[in-house]
């Protein structure tokens, strides 16, 4: 199971951008994090399952100094679960992931109830980023979204963005590779037709580069056409095509030109660890190990 099928069992304002200002939406200052996506893959790997043990899951993650967490959430039950254990190990939320179906009416008004719940709650826990990656019809393929869907699906996340910003927190869109087939028209039509007030983007940058061929041209090109919109980078390396088990700033995508890209826009965004593994990963440490060593490499990138 990768991360897009994970996140499946987890439960139209026109442009207007002549008075907007280039780094009115820029977060700088929030603490890196890890996304909890991660410790899912090595979980398994290790034949053992996040999230049976709280207690024991963030004594694990609070060894590697990581000082934000990001988690993968369902409703806001689930939050509550976590409270006691993120305060225990004192690890920030700056942001939260929260899988959404908003390409049909009913369900748009269902995900936005959920995720309206979760962001009133995170808000108080200092939680300033709200990601969502809308679901597609059919987790694994399937048919792609109708030009109806899109318009619903556009229609809604704005609403929802302006919900959230009127909480004082940011709504993010993010992507998996599935929005970027058919000329990548549901990524685009998504940030075509929603409001940079409203909907910024949160850029995975490796399910970018994989959605498009394996290509870090779109890679660097997403970054010119939406650096005004990204808030958020989920961040993760392969080496031949397979994710590898430790970031590293050199490998299929080329990090340090990234960074240097990223500078040059003035993008100023908050960084997510997202090194998972899949199938392919060659594994020889166990999740602390790991993300010690993710975390000392993105310092490192990123002169944090």
């Amino acid at each position: 199971m990768d991360r897009r099928h994970f996140m499946g069992i987890l439960p139209m304002a026109t442009i207007a951008v002549s008075s907007f200002k280039f780094n009115e939406f820029k977060e700088s200052g929030l603490p890196v994090s890890a996304n909890e996506y991660n410790w899912v893959t090595f979980y398994r790997r290790a034949g053992k399952n996040w999230g049976d043990n709280w207690d024991s899951c963030f004594s694990e993650f609070s060894k590697t100094k990581i000082p934000g967490f990001e988690p993968s959430l369902r409703d806001v039950r689930h939050l509550e679960e976590l409270i006691p254990y993120l305060k225990k190990y004192k690890i920030e939320l700056p942001s939260v992931y929260i899988g959404s179906q908003m390409h049909e009416e009913e369900l748009a008004r269902q995900s936005t109830d959920n995720i309206l719940e979760i962001a009133r709650k995170a808000k108080s826990l200092g939680t300033k980023i709200i990601v969502t990656n809308p679901n597609p019809i059919q987790w694994g393929g399937g048919p792609l979204k109708n030009d109806e869907q899109l318009f619903c699906q556009s229609t809604h996340l704005e609403q929802l963005g302006e919900a959230i910003s009127g909480l004082g927190m940011k709504l993010a869109y993010h992507t998996h590779d599935v929005e970027l087939l058919a000329g990548a028209r549901e990524f685009h039509h998504v940030l075509q037709n929603t409001s940079p007030q409203n909907l910024h983007f949160c850029m995975d940058v490796h399910w970018m580069y994989r959605g498009s061929g394996n290509s870090q041209w779109a890679v660097f090109d997403t970054l010119k056409m939406y650096a005004d919109r990204i808030v958020s980078f989920h961040l993760r390396q392969s080496k031949d095509g397979f994710w590898t088990e430790t970031f590293q700033a050199n490998g299929d995508i080329d990090y340090p030109r990234f960074v240097r890209e990223i500078d040059k826009l003035g993008i100023k965004a908050h960084l997510v660890i997202e090194q998972c593994l899949e199938e392919k990963t060659t594994v020889q440490l166990d999740a602390v190990q790991a993300h010690q060593i993710n975390y000392a490499e993105i310092k490192k990138l990123f002169k944090i």
